[in-house]
């Protein structure tokens, strides 16, 4: 048996590793066991869609959180709003997002339409 130290991702394990001269019954195998404690794993926190909503040019808009592409949307320019309403559905990844409205509001400018591709931060929707 030879003892190995392996580092992966910062995290160090020993391991102890056998030659097997007969391939027909291998050595049962152990696991890994860690050199030092893993620190705690921190909670990832989602954010909401949209996280905030920006103000650009004195007027508040919706970015898109991710780049993808707008399947649908579902509002125009003049239509009120209630927090939480769908605007439109962004695809990234093969899923569907909503982007919902940060808070009561009336549309003042859609700015792309359906089948658009779009990146993380680009302009989705000015509100007025």
């Amino acid at each position: 048996m030879k003892m190995f130290k392996i580092r992966i991702n910062g995290n160090e394990y020993q391991v102890e590793v056998e030659e097997v001269t007969n391939a027909a019954s291998p050595a049962p195998a152990r696991a890994a066991q860690p050199a030092a404690a893993r620190p705690a794993p921190q909670e990832i926190k989602k954010p909401a869609s949209p996280a905030a909503a920006p103000v650009q040019n004195g007027a508040t808009t919706i970015q898109a959180p991710m780049p993808g592409t707008i399947l649908d949307v579902r509002v125009k320019a003049g239509d009120k709003v209630a927090k939480g309403q769908t605007l439109m559905i962004l695809e990234a990844m093969k899923m569907e997002n909503e982007i919902l409205a940060p808070h009561d509001c009336v549309i003042g400018r859609v700015q792309v339409e359906k089948g658009a591709s779009v990146n993380a931060g680009d302009v989705l929707i000015t509100l007025a």
